[in-house]
């Protein structure tokens, strides 16, 4: 929850375990298994403790909060490090981070100091490191395997995770159960060592950019223009963020059922969970088999009915059998939703902002599970938990229907990767890299027969251009000349439009070509570059040395 598979690609071929032939792949994945079987043992420990010594509902659902709030909050951020900085050196210091909170945890635990707000702040401090971990270890997925094997491996993410979850509840439950609390957290930060070392001695290649890094600013703003011009992505993320608000009711709630309607203890909280990541499991093998048969907004509507038919069994039922069942068709319309909205996001996303996109939908997704926690805490807590389960149940249903109105789209291709191929054009001034504002002007001569043709084609253009970072694009016809046409936008600095057009695809360039064929003659389009400069009191100019890669 990087590039993707090409269109032609029989998707038989694309098994689900293809990716585990590749060993950096292997390495780390299993090494993340470790690490979430660590964290799901502490989920259970944190949960169960917080039932424990506190009395409100709402702090016991507010757990789920505090570990998914972090990734609201920081995902845009680490999205821009990872796809600026070194993604392996992203995920180590993320890494870090959760090893480092988790052990003043248990140190605090081992002292007594036992506090709510205690637990929740280290939840979330623990959660910040995932946070900074998980966008670029997603992004860093199509840089290890092939492309044809990238949804695989997405799936695979959910696959892994899900698989320690019908194991590592259980285990924190008979952790909890038999030796205690400080046991099943020494065993968790231990746990979270295992990744650390896997990624200090695995190295994958990664194709560098010759231009500098773009600012924090700059990134930021570049994948959130680029989300927002993409109308999959949009829809993908609308309807993820969605599901999780209404579904996250589920593994919230579930130590209160656990305790008020069927009074168990944490062994048969670990057992429902295990429940759930066992129907995750199986769907999540069953993933490539139920894309090939149905389509993916088909998937979620199924996604969302087992989840809703998952909560309404929990707030009827006060048999622990028949809650597993229901916690199972519930993990696999879990890990069918995430894993099916998860491929579209990073099929859509071209590999130069794959990072920030993914961590835009994680911020997004996990602000509405964050937000779901709280409400439906909120609900138990000044209702009943019944109709906080019934709730979720409706909601779910309601998240379902509007697929009518916002249906995910059905791609079966990725984003292709930039040409990355850019001769910067010869010019008479000294730049910086940051000089600027840069304005381009492109000159068309179209005749009148081919005016309607043409104005189709620019709006291609300004799509293609904008969501690469041209800002305030414009096109203009000369009034006593009408077959001259002139595009014009900007970019921040010069770097920037050297960055624009290293960002451009085979497809873009093609467009090039269909416009060219309306051109009077075959004349190729004029292309000038200018500079904005203030007019106000004179300043000291600068000089430099030319900045030109390639040139």
């Amino acid at each position: 929850m990087s590039s993707v598979a090409g269109a032609n690609d029989d998707p038989g071929s694309q098994a689900t375990f293809a990716p585990l032939r590749n060993p950096i792949f292997r390495s780390i994945w299993l090494a993340t298994q470790v690490s979430s079987l660590g964290w799901l043992m502490q989920t259970v420990a944190i949960s169960w403790l917080m039932a424990t010594i506190s009395a409100s509902d709402l702090m016991v659902a507010l757990v789920q909060a505090s570990s998914n709030l972090p990734a609201f909050i920081l995902s845009v951020f680490a999205g821009a490090l990872a796809d600026n900085f070194s993604r392996r050196r992203v995920m180590f210091a993320g890494r870090c981070l959760m090893a480092v909170a988790s052990a003043m945890l248990t140190a605090l635990v081992a002292m007594g100091f036992v506090d709510p707000w205690m637990i929740l702040g280290f939840s979330f401090l623990i959660a910040c490191g995932g946070a900074l971990n998980d966008p670029a270890w997603q992004a860093s997925v199509g840089d290890m395997v092939e492309r044809r094997d990238v949804p695989a491996a997405v799936t695979l993410l959910s696959v892994g995770f899900n698989t320690v979850r019908t194991v590592g509840p259980a285990l924190g439950g008979i952790v909890v159960a038999s030796f205690g609390l400080l046991a099943a957290f020494t065993v968790t930060t231990l746990s979270y060592v295992v990744p650390l070392v896997t990624i200090w001695r695995c190295k994958w290649e990664v194709r560098s950019s010759p231009l500098p890094r773009e600012s924090m600013r700059t990134a930021i703003y570049d994948g959130v223009r680029f989300t927002a011009m993409s109308s999959e992505i949009k829809v993908a993320i609308a309807r993820g963020t969605l599901f999780g608000l209404a579904s996250i009711a589920i593994l919230a709630l579930l130590p209160l059922v656990v305790r008020d309607q069927l009074g168990g203890g944490p062994l048969a909280y670990g057992a429902l969970m295990a429940g759930f990541g066992t129907g995750a499991v199986i769907a999540g093998i069953a993933n490539g088999m139920f894309r090939r048969s149905l389509s993916q907004e088909r998937l979620m509507t199924l996604a969302c009915v087992a989840c809703a038919a998952c909560s309404i069994s929990l707030a009827l039922t006060s048999s622990i059998a028949v809650a597993a069942v229901a916690l199972a068709l519930g993990g696999a319309g879990w890990v069918t939703a995430w894993s099916g909205i998860g491929v579209n996001v990073q099929l859509a996303s071209p590999r130069w902002v794959v990072g920030r996109t993914i961590s835009i939908y994680y911020a997004s997704i996990y602000g509405g599970i964050a937000t779901g926690s709280w409400v439906w805490g909120t609900v138990a807590q000044n209702h009943s938990l019944p109709w906080a389960l019934e709730g979720s149940a409706g909601a779910l249903l309601l998240v379902a229907a509007a697929g009518v109105l916002f249906p995910l789209r059905e791609r079966l291709e990725s984003e292709p990767d930039p040409l990355d191929e850019f001769n910067a054009p010869a010019v008479a001034l000294n730049l910086k890299p940051r000089s600027g504002p840069i304005v381009v002007k492109i000159e068309y001569l179209i005749a009148e027969k081919n005016v309607e043709a043409f104005l189709g084609l620019m709006r291609e253009r300004r799509h293609v251009h904008s969501r690469v970072g041209a800002r305030h694009w414009t096109l203009q016809r000369n009034l006593q000349k009408p077959v001259q046409w002139i595009e014009t936008f900007r970019t921040p600095t010069w770097t920037d439009y050297l960055r624009l057009n290293h960002r451009l695809t085979t497809a873009d360039k093609k467009l090039d070509e269909r416009i060219l064929h309306l051109q009077e003659g075959g004349r190729r389009s004029q292309i000038t570059l200018w500079i904005e400069r203030p007019t106000g009191p004179a300043r000291v100019v600068e000089q430099s040395t030319s900045y030109f890669p390639g040139h």
